[in-house]
């Protein structure tokens, strides 16, 4: 017969993650992330490092993961309950591009703003199956694809943002 005292350092003995203070485990994301690339760590199209083991996630039963964008640049993992999610930088296949000596001599060419301080904004984000749009107030001027602040709530803080073009812009990452 087991007596009730002795209960918990069974629980806490038998079960890893109890004992390590209910913590995701790093490795199982590394696992995770080259699986949905299809790639090893370090590798061309795979996570360009481990996921930093000092990190203290509260353990997720059902992990989420999509690319960041359509450049399949990093990979989000994410988890629902508890709410969190992590970035993984993934390693590139094409490098960037070069840049030639004649442009990098000349002189660095400013493009016109689109958006001015005080102009209404639609920001906008989204993916192929859903669109979300918020109305603003930009708080500088911005060229395309420049980021500025948009005001879109008197009480909040400003929304950072990248122009697009006149009167719209896009959230950094969308």
């Amino acid at each position: 017969m087991i007596r009730l005292p002795a209960l918990p350092l069974l629980l806490a003995a038998g079960t890893p993650a109890l004992a390590a203070g209910s913590y995701q485990n790093t490795v199982a994301l590394d696992r995770a992330v080259a699986a949905f690339t299809g790639h090893g760590i370090g590798e061309e199209g795979g996570a360009r490092s481990t996921v930093d083991a000092r990190l203290k996630l509260a353990a997720c039963p059902t992990l989420a993961l999509a690319w960041r964008n359509d450049a399949h640049d990093a990979v989000v993992v994410s988890c629902t309950g508890p709410q969190w999610r992590v970035f993984v930088p993934v390693r590139s296949a094409t490098p960037p591009p070069a840049v030639r000596p004649a442009l990098a001599a000349a002189a660095p060419v400013r493009a016109e703003p689109v958006i001015r301080r005080g102009d209404p904004v639609t920001i906008e984000a989204g993916a192929a199956s859903f669109s979300i749009t918020r109305e603003g107030v930009a708080m500088a001027d911005a060229a395309p694809g420049a980021r500025f602040l948009v005001r879109v709530d008197a009480a909040k803080a400003p929304v950072q943002a990248v122009a697009v073009e006149s009167g719209r812009a896009t959230l950094p990452g969308w």
